[in-house]
C-alpha cells in the first residue's frame, strides 16, 4: 500500500562544534532521507547551533528520523515546526537579463513582490526577494517569461510562533 510523503521542517538545536553538519546530514542519508533544504545558523547562544531541515517523509518514517535525531551526542534537542503557528522565510537571489525595454516591467513585478534590485548592469538585473517558499516559488515562475540566468535560494529557516497575536 502506498503511503504519501508528507514535507516536514525541523528545527535542530546541535552543539557549535567540528563536523557537525556533516554528522547530521549524513545520519539522515544512511537512513534513506533526501534534505530538500537546510540551513545553518548561530543561535543567541554561542555553543549551539540551529539547523532548519526540510524532507520528505511519511508520517511513520518521520517519527522514526527524529527520534533517532534526537539520540545523537551534538543534538540538544529536535522540533517539528507546525505550518499554523511558524514562520518561514527564504531568500532569493534572481539574475535575469534585461535591455533598456524590459526593466520597467521587471521592476514593477518586484514592487509587486515587495524586493528590491540589489544589482544592475548594461544587459542584466540581479533581483532580491525574501518571503514564504510559496512567494519565492510564485515569483520564480512568473519571471520564467524573462530570460532567467542564474537563480540562487537559500533553503527555508522558520521559528515557532504565535501567528494569532501577529
Amino acid at each position: 500500500m502506498y503511503k504519501p510523503l508528507k514535507k516536514e521542517i525541523v528545527s535542530v538545536l546541535v552543539h557549535n562544534q567540528v563536523n557537525v553538519l556533516t554528522r547530521v546530514v549524513s545520519h539522515f542519508g544512511k537512513r534513506g532521507f533526501n534534505i530538500d533544504s537546510i540551513t545553518s545558523s548561530v543561535t543567541k547562544d554561542p555553543d549551539l547551533i540551529r539547523l532548519t531541515i526540510v524532507f520528505s517523509a511519511t508520517e511513520q518514517s518521520m517519527q522514526q528520523i527524529i527520534t533517532q535525531t534526537e539520540k545523537l551526542e551534538v543534538v540538544e534537542s529536535v522540533h517539528v515546526l507546525n505550518r499554523e503557528n511558524s514562520l518561514y522565510r527564504e531568500l532569493l537571489l534572481l539574475k535575469v537579463e534585461a535591455g533598456p525595454a524590459e526593466r520597467a516591467d521587471i521592476k514593477a513585478i518586484v514592487d509587486v513582490f515587495r524586493g528590491k534590485i540589489a544589482d544592475l548592469s548594461a544587459d542584466s538585473m540581479i533581483i532580491e526577494l525574501t518571503g514564504t517558499p510559496e512567494k519565492i516559488d510564485g515569483f520564480v515562475d512568473l519571471m520564467e517569461t524573462y530570460h532567467v540566468l542564474e537563480v540562487c535560494r537559500t533553503g527555508i529557516t522558520g521559528i515557532e510562533a504565535n501567528i494569532n497575536e501577529l
